[in-house]
C-alpha cells in the first residue's frame, strides 16, 4: 500500500496536516518557525565570534539552511510526482533510509526538537510577562513560574485549533509581530548605543582559551539552532496539490523577513552594547532595574514578542499534535464530532500542561534546549537534507553538486558534536545555580 492510500486512512494526516494551502500561507508558516524571538540572541553570540566572523557565520548559516531548505522540498515534490507524497520527516526517511532510521531516529530527534522549542517558547514567554511586571511594580512578589503558568493557560487555548492550515491567520499576524519586535529591539540598541547611557563599547574577545574556544562553538550553535526549522516537510504538507514551485515562493518570503529581522538586530545589538550583550538582547535595556529606554516601549517589546512566542509555539506543536491525532482519533468519524473532539481537547491539553509545568520547573531549560538543538537542528537541517537529495537524485560524483552536499553534510554533523560538547560543559558550569521552580 503506497504512502498516499496510508495518509488518507491515518487521522493524524487527515485533521491535522490539510493540504489547502497556497504558497504565501506556507511562507506564513515557514517565517513563524524560523523568525522568532531566539534571533534576540544574535548579538550575544556575536560577542563571541567578534564582527567579521559573526557577520560571516550569519550569511553562511542563511545561505546553507535556504539551500538545504530547498533541496529537501525538491525531493518532497519528485516523491509527490511518483504518487508517494509524504507529510512527515519520518515518512521521508522510512522511504529514504529505511523504516528503522524514520521510527529509531528521525522520529524521536524532531519530536524532541519540537517539543523542546514548545518548553522553550512557553518559557521565554514567562520571562517576558515577568519582565513586564517587575517594569511595572518592582517590589512585586510574583515569581517566575507564576507567569509561565499564565503563558500556558494562553496555550491551552490556541492548541486546540485543529489544524495546521487553521493557523494561516494567527501566522501572518506572527510576521507582522517578528518584524515588530526586531524593529523595536534595533531602535532600542541605537538609541542606547547613540547615548551616554549605553556600557562603553568593547569589541574584544575573551582572553581566556577555552572561555574563547568553547564560546565560539556556543556562538554557533545559537547561529544554527536560531536558524532551525526541523517541520520542513510538515509545512510542505499543508500545501494545496500540485505543490511544485510553491515551497520555493514560501521560503523567499521568509528569507526575506530572515535578512531584515536577523541583520538588523545582530549587528545593532552588537554595535550597541559589544561584549556586554545579553543572552537576550532586551535584557540589555535595564541598567540595575532602571531602563535605558522609555520604560513604555519596553513593554511593548516584550508585550509584541509574547504574542509571537504563543504562535511559535503552537506551530512546534504540530508535531506532536499529530501524533495524538493519529493514535487517539479515528479517520473514519467526523473531524468534529464527538468521538474525535473529546479525545483531541484532552490529549492536546495534557500536552500543554506538561510542556507549561517542564517549562516552571526548570528554568534553566535554554541549557538543555543547546543539547536539543545540537543533536535535533543540526542532523535535521543541516546534515539529513543534503542526504535525502543525493540518496534520491544521485548526482555525479565527478560533479560539483555531490562534493558541497557532502561537504555541508561532514561540516556540520562534526559541529553538531562539538556543539553537544560545548553546552553538556555550560550545564556544568551552570549546575551549581540549578533549582527547581527557580525564580530568574
Amino acid at each position: 500500500m503506497d504512502t498516499v492510500v496510508k495518509d488518507q486512512l491515518d487521522a493524524g494526516a487527515q485533521f491535522v496536516l490539510k493540504s489547502r494551502g497556497s504558497w504565501i500561507h506556507c511562507g506564513y508558516h515557514l517565517t513563524t518557525s524560523i523568525v522568532a524571538p531566539a534571533l534576540l540572541s544574535l548579538p550575544f553570540a556575536f560577542a563571541s565570534l567578534g564582527w567579521i566572523a559573526g557577520v560571516m557565520c550569519l550569511v553562511i548559516g542563511a545561505l546553507v539552511t535556504f539551500y538545504s531548505y530547498n533541496l529537501l522540498s525538491l525531493v518532497l515534490e519528485h516523491h509527490a510526482q511518483l504518487g508517494h507524497r509524504h507529510l512527515r520527516f519520518r515518512d521521508m526517511a522510512n522511504d529514504i533510509l529505511g523504516p528503522r532510521w524514520g521510527r529509531y531516529y528521525v522520529g524521536p530527534i524532531q519530536f524532541l526538537v519540537c517539543y523542546g522549542a514548545v518548553v522553550g517558547s512557553t518559557l521565554l514567554g514567562g520571562q517576558c510577562m515577568k519582565a513586564i511586571y517587575v517594569l511595572s511594580n518592582p517590589d512585586g512578589n510574583m515569581k517566575l513560574y507564576q507567569f509561565v503558568m499564565i503563558f500556558g493557560c494562553l496555550m491551552l487555548i490556541l492548541a486546540q485549533i485543529p489544524s495546521f492550515h487553521s493557523l494561516r491567520h494567527i501566522n501572518l499576524v506572527s510576521l507582522i509581530l517578528c518584524l515588530a519586535y526586531s524593529a523595536c529591539a534595533t531602535a532600542g540598541s541605537i538609541y542606547i548605543g547613540s547615548s551616554s547611557k549605553g556600557p562603553k563599547k568593547d569589541y574584544s574577545l575573551s582572553s581566556d582559551d577555552d572561555s574563547r574556544i568553547f564560546g565560539i562553538f556556543n556562538a554557533l550553535a545559537i547561529i544554527a539552532t536560531t536558524f532551525g526549522n526541523g517541520i520542513i516537510p510538515e509545512i510542505q504538507a499543508t500545501l494545496a496539490p500540485p505543490v511544485k514551485g510553491k515551497m520555493f515562493k514560501g521560503l523567499c518570503v521568509c528569507y526575506g523577513v530572515v535578512t531584515v529581522t536577523f541583520f538588523s538586530v545582530a549587528i545593532s545589538g552588537y554595535w550597541a552594547f559589544g561584549n556586554q550583550a545579553d543572552g537576550l538582547i532586551l535584557t540589555n535595556f535595564m541598567d540595575d532595574g532602571k531602563p535605558l529606554v522609555p520604560k513604555w516601549f519596553i513593554l511593548m517589546t516584550n508585550a509584541f514578542t509574547i504574542l509571537q512566542l504563543s504562535a511559535v509555539a503552537v506551530v512546534y506543536l504540530q508535531p506532536t499534535n499529530e501524533v495524538l491525532e493519529r493514535t487517539f482519533a479515528d479517520p473514519k468519524s467526523g473531524e468534529f464530532s464527538l468521538r474525535n473532539v473529546v479525545p483531541r481537547a484532552i490529549s492536546r491539553s495534557l500536552s500543554v500542561v506538561m510542556a507549561t509545568t517542564i517549562s516552571a520547573m526548570l528554568p534553566f531549560f535554554g541549557d538543555i534546549n543547546a543539547i536539543i538543538g545540537a543533536f535535533g537542528f543540526m542532523p535535521l537541517d543541516f546534515v539529513l537534507p543534503v542526504v535525502f537529495f543525493n540518496l534520491t537524485f544521485k548526482p555525479s560524483k565527478k560533479g560539483l553538486l555531490f562534493w558541497l552536499n557532502v561537504t555541508i553534510a561532514v561540516v556540520f554533523a562534526t559541529l553538531g558534536v562539538i556543539a553537544a560538547v560545548a553546552a553538556v560543559r555550560q550545564i556544568s558550569l551552570d549546575a551549581k545555580t540549578y533549582r527547581l521552580f527557580a525564580n530568574v
